[in-house]
């Protein structure tokens, strides 16, 4: 326990999600608790965790998530460590709010560096009805940029993930590659738009990035296979995403198959995803928790090989190992599963309540004689 690095909690404390200040001190270090010195108020180490108030051993929850993060089916866990099944979606459940937490709050902040973002919808299969799965990453550090699941895949669906992309996005210069679905172009140039203030009265006039580049994979299909593809420039010219993709050095031409790499990754280790497989989910909430415990351990946890650099000369190793994160410069270091599921995410800084009712009338200064 080190109260450096702990923060208050309590939403009506003027220092809440105050850091390094002194205002926490140890209250009972069997129990694990804190105390803060300007609320007078204790409060747990698990406190925003997904480990808060559970029975359970922190570390056999642990394993618990870390084998669901690695495509374990939940009828093994639960023959496995003889834990009811209910409990196992509880702990998924609580997990998937909290990465989807701490994605919002280190991800979707505008602080990436995109350039080349890639996105793709797939289908999953649950009991009794089925639904679609949309995502979306930056392509030079692989970066998993959020997804969004929906029963109908429509402009809605693909209008919400575009919005995930834009709170990552640092610029909105971006080369943006996508299938044939028309609902991407619309959403694109819907989201990607700013005010133009002229000083006239009504409401200002929105304008596209101009820098937004589109192109579009379409795909021809016979008897459910694919015959042919063709690539289409949709806004911007052929030789400015040809710059694009020589930069980044993700390509030569339109593609989507650094996406569809995603894809099949989430595939791997997300069991409900697995085509043809039993461990089908029966709700949307379940597959949605699983979707956000694989993405932020693909970005937080999960070295890549193609990240990878050089090792310095004598550090007695020949590469160093990074994760999408490092890639993208929001951390120095992968994560472990422990660190993700223990990172807190601090609450918005506390304003003083504004006053209500008539203001206090200032006293005049006594003229002088």
């Amino acid at each position: 326990m080190d109260p450096h690095t702990a923060f208050c909690p309590n939403l009506a404390c003027p220092a809440r999600g105050q850091v390094g200040r002194g205002t926490i001190t140890v209250h009972s270090w069997k129990e694990r608790r804190y105390r803060c010195q300007v609320c007078r108020r204790t409060f747990a180490a698990t406190t925003g965790t997904p480990l808060y108030r559970l029975q359970a051993e922190a570390a056999l929850v642990l394993v618990v998530l870390s084998l669901l993060s690695w495509g374990c089916p939940v009828q093994a866990l639960v023959h496995t460590f003889a834990l009811d099944e209910r409990t196992v979606a509880t702990w998924l459940q609580r997990a998937g709010q909290h990465c989807q937490q701490v994605h919002a709050h280190l991800i979707q902040q505008g602080q990436v560096d995109l350039q080349h973002v890639q996105a793709d919808e797939l289908w999953v299969k649950l009991v009794g009805q089925r639904a679609w799965l949309a995502m979306a990453m930056a392509v030079p550090s692989h970066l998993w940029l959020g997804g969004v699941l929906s029963r109908q895949r429509d402009l809605a669906l693909i209008t919400t993930l575009i919005q995930q992309v834009r709170a990552c996005a640092r610029w909105w210069a971006i080369l943006v590659c996508v299938d044939g679905l028309a609902a991407y172009v619309t959403a694109c140039l819907r989201v990607f738009r700013h005010p133009v203030f002229t000083g006239r009265r009504g409401r200002p006039r929105l304008v596209v990035e101009p820098g937004l580049l589109i192109g579009q994979v379409v795909k021809r299909y016979a008897q459910r296979h694919v015959v042919s593809t063709s690539q289409r420039v949709v806004r911007g010219t052929a030789r400015a995403i040809g710059a694009v993709l020589e930069v980044t050095g993700t390509g030569a031409g339109i593609h989507t198959s650094y996406i569809e790499r995603l894809n099949a990754t989430f595939r791997g280790h997300l069991a409900p995803l697995v085509r043809r497989g039993r461990a089908i989910a029966h709700a949307v909430a379940t597959l949605e928790a699983g979707m956000w415990l694989v993405g932020s351990a693909y970005n937080w946890c999960w070295p890549h090989d193609s990240l990878r650099l050089q090792a310095p000369v004598g550090s007695g190793r020949a590469w160093l190992a990074r994760t999408p994160a490092m890639a993208a410069g929001l951390t120095d270091h992968p994560w472990t599963l422990r660190d993700l599921l223990h990172y807190r995410v601090p609450p918005p800084a506390w304003l003083p309540p504004k006053r209500r009712g008539r203001p206090p009338s200032r006293s005049r200064p006594a003229q002088e004689q």
